[in-house]
């Protein structure tokens, strides 16, 4: 009973810490010191260093020399790299889950495309809720459009990615857009279009309706197309945030 409920506590600290750093509600690179998590999540000390000790083997949090644990960094770099993985990685999986579909593949996916139709986009409602509901709604449609897939191992690996990407996503280029057009920044247009652009069910309906009709070709090069979406809103915030930062001053440090 005891090992049971042991094993019960450390299952619960690792999914709400888990829960908490992909939603970013964990900054990336933030400290994540046992006295503190404890008293902000009621959890015992051992669950939680077990629960850590999980996350760093997930690469969601670094082990940082006599200082403890840290949530992972992202940086454009790593944004980069996570989405030429995710094409080598979700492209043929997408190939083989057409090939592979039948009915109640083709029945899972509309109805993912439908729930995700119900959502509301994060530049029309950017509250916690409707943004969650979205990500919830968005990584369901792709893993029906994958489900049909017969590898375990891309399938894993393609996990591992996206959950990564949706951190990436989140920190670089959703929050930073959404905080531009609330406080409607000089140039923030083109980060909230290019945010629109990525979310638009229209490329998700085009994914969708590729897939049933079994074009291959199609299928997969909206689905390049539509992994480099991430990329291409960090781009445009990253813009938005250089050009509101005024210059620095001669011999002045930032």
């Amino acid at each position: 009973m005891q090992n049971g409920e042991h094993i019960t506590k450390t299952e619960a600290a690792y999914q709400t810490l888990r829960r908490d750093i992909l939603a970013t509600r964990l900054s990336p690179g933030s400290p994540l010191k046992l006295g503190a998590l404890r008293s902000a999540y009621g959890m015992g000390w051992t669950p939680l260093r077990e629960a850590l000790s999980r996350l760093e083997a997930e690469h969601l949090v670094t082990a940082v020399s006599n200082r403890g644990f840290a949530v992972a960094p992202v940086s454009r770099a790593e944004l980069e790299d996570l989405t030429r993985a995710r094409q080598v990685v979700e492209v043929p999986l997408l190939i083989e889950s057409i090939q592979n579909g039948g009915s109640d593949w083709e029945e899972a996916v509309v109805t993912a495309h439908y729930r995700l139709s119900r959502c509301k986009l994060a530049v029309d409602d950017p509250s916690d809720e409707a943004v969650n509901e979205w990500d919830e709604k968005h990584q369901a449609f792709h893993l029906a459009l994958l489900s049909a897939a017969k590898s375990r191992w891309l399938l894993r690996f393609r996990e591992t990615i996206s959950d990564q990407l949706r951190r990436h996503h989140r920190f670089l280029g959703l929050a930073p857009t959404l905080r531009a057009a609330a406080g409607l920044k000089n140039g923030y247009e083109e980060a909230v279009a290019a945010l629109r652009e990525a979310m638009a069910l229209e490329h998700h309906t085009e994914l969708m309706e590729a897939a049933l009709d079994r074009d291959v070709e199609r299928a997969a090069a909206l689905m390049s197309e539509h992994i480099g979406y991430t990329l291409h809103v960090y781009i445009h915030a990253e813009e938005e945030r250089s050009s509101s930062t005024p210059p620095a001053s001669n011999g002045t440090t930032s």
